[in-house]
């Protein structure tokens, strides 16, 4: 219940309203993505406090942007009728959701350039990209391009924190973005329909569905193709391995991915876990020589 407007101290409502708010970070992606960041700069030197601090700066940065995505899309997902998502299901106000991103991003700052100046700036500028995408750019033609900013600035945030700020070596860089790329079309794939319906043409919807099933294998087959060739050693027994994984579960995507857009997706998943394994992998080596 609620008296003269304000909202009920009832245990239970804020239990729901913070429960809803925990749901509309995207919970998966961010600490997935959170995760690999932090296990990235661990493999490459950054040493258990830099590891925890670019954790601590991803997972802020991953905050604002779930919460931000969800706040703006609450008008879209409730026409299209997704009672799932939190916002639009009532669970949370869009205000709470606002302020939690603002706050998330705010933190996000100091955090970031605790790493260093470059670190810290090159981390903001993908933040900034994929706030750019919550805000306007997911339903244009260039909704692929914060993708491959967001994802393509990790490295560079990891190496730049190293002693010696050493830049991130290209093809880290080039996969990361082409990650970035994979995950965008992947993610889009389930909700093409509803998009349209609601008014949102980025890249994937102007495709359409049958396009993207298509596409979305190509640039993760790339990103890995790079991870395994890039670095321009002879790959070994291991690589060779990912490399054939990542065809045969592209292969059994487009296959099978007639039937459900949920089975092309999955793949991608499948595959962009490959990739996150050989870029673990390579450590040290993702820094320029």
């Amino acid at each position: 219940m609620t008296t003269s407007g304000h909202p009920s101290s009832d245990p239970g409502t804020a239990l729901r309203a913070a429960r809803g708010l925990l749901l509309a970070c995207h919970p998966g992606p961010t600490a997935a993505v959170t995760a690999l960041v932090t296990a990235l700069a661990a493999a490459s030197g950054r040493g258990t406090a830099g590891s925890a601090l670019v954790g601590a700066a991803v997972l802020a940065g991953q905050l604002s942007i779930g919460w931000c995505n969800d706040a703006v899309d609450a008008g879209r997902d409730a026409a299209a009728g997704r009672a799932g998502k939190p916002v639009a299901g009532g669970a949370v106000s869009a205000r709470t959701v606002w302020t939690a991103a603002v706050v998330a991003a705010a933190l996000c700052v100091p955090l970031s350039l605790a790493s260093g100046p470059a670190a810290g700036a090159v981390h903001l500028t993908g933040v900034a990209a994929a706030w750019a995408y919550d805000l306007g750019l997911k339903a244009t033609a260039l909704s692929w391009l914060p993708y491959a900013v967001g994802f393509g600035s990790l490295p560079g945030f990891v190496t730049l924190g190293l002693p010696g700020h050493p830049w991130p070596a290209w093809w880290a860089v080039l996969a990361a973005a082409l990650l970035g790329c994979g995950a965008h079309l992947a993610n889009v794939l389930p909700d093409i329909p509803a998009d349209l319906a609601t008014g949102v043409r980025g890249w994937p919807q102007r495709l359409g569905v049958a396009r993207v099933r298509l596409l979305v294998p190509l640039p993760l087959l790339a990103a890995t193709a790079l991870l395994v060739f890039g670095p321009g050693e002879p790959p070994g027994a291991g690589s060779w391995a990912a490399l054939t994984t990542a065809g045969v579960l592209t292969a059994a995507g487009l296959a099978l991915g007639r039937g459900s857009p949920r089975i092309p997706f999955a793949a991608a998943v499948a595959v962009a876990a490959v990739d996150v394994i050989l870029l673990l992998a390579r450590g040290t080596a993702i820094t320029a020589p």
